[in-house]
């Protein structure tokens, strides 16, 4: 894969010693250093930050899988994030989303593949994501729906990605 594309330099792993413990971190969350994370590693404090707040949100929030990663892929459809799509397709299916609804998440539509509960927070990333409100009316529905722990956790999620795909896309981090 040919990275000229991207608009700053890669940071190879174990080439900055400034950059270990950051990189060691970055090692245990994810198994290795993306190219996202080469990227990032421009800016030890970013990337340090990054890492905490998208491990939380990945990893330790009680949003379950699939709700995740369907609401993490819709962001990257309506943000032309190519990249961030792509990473998160093996975690959907690991979480168990079909491809049939990975595939629907391009439909801007949102066919009835989806659950209402699923169609419910599609819609929430949809208007977070464009419109940055969301109608009252949709976020009671999920406020009645969700504890506060829970709604926080959602909409974190989807704010957290919509800053990774915007980040992806002005930097020029393609597939």
């Amino acid at each position: 894969m040919s990275t000229d594309h991207i608009r700053v330099p890669l940071v190879v792993g174990g080439t900055r010693p400034e950059l270990k413990e950051i990189e060691e971190r970055i090692l245990k969350e994810r198994g290795r250093i993306s190219l996202l994370y080469q990227v990032l590693l421009n800016s030890a404090p970013i990337a340090k930050g990054w890492e905490a707040m998208l491990t939380a949100v990945r990893n330790q929030s009680s949003v379950p899988a699939d709700l995740r990663e369907l609401m993490i892929l819709r962001v990257a459809v309506l943000n032309k994030a190519s990249f961030e799509f792509e990473a998160h397709i093996p975690h959907a299916l690991k979480a168990g989303v079909p491809q049939a609804k990975i595939d629907a998440l391009r439909d801007l539509t949102l066919p009835d593949v989806f659950s209402a509960e699923e169609k419910r927070l599609l819609q929430m990333t949809d208007h977070m994501t464009r419109d940055v409100e969301v109608p009252a009316e949709l976020m009671a529905e999920v406020t009645r729906q969700y504890s506060a722990e829970k709604v926080v956790e959602l909409v974190a999620t989807v704010a957290a990605y919509n800053m990774v795909s915007r980040f992806l896309v002005a930097l020029n981090i393609v597939h």
